[in-house]
């Protein structure tokens, strides 16, 4: 579904706050659609690259553990 939806009901629909929904649209970390001073966001969108951005997270948390683990014996 490719529906467009204003900043209060994308923040509803994702169940985050408005306020960071729209932080992260004008730092250009979400997709939005400007028109005038109206916010609209395809939700199908904005919920991959959040999707894509955790599971990246996820990755980075998990090698970084991974090489703290292995470090943490050669030094002592």
């Amino acid at each position: 579904m490719n529906e467009l939806l204003s900043l209060p009901h994308a923040a509803r629909r994702l169940r985050v706050p408005a306020q960071w929904l729209r932080d992260e649209a004008l730092a250009g970390r979400v997709q939005v659609l400007r028109i005038g001073r109206r916010l609209l966001f395809n939700v199908d969108a904005v919920r991959a690259a959040l999707l894509e951005r955790a599971k990246h997270t996820l990755e980075a948390s998990h090698s970084e553990s991974q090489s703290c683990a292995k470090g943490s014996f050669d030094e002592y």
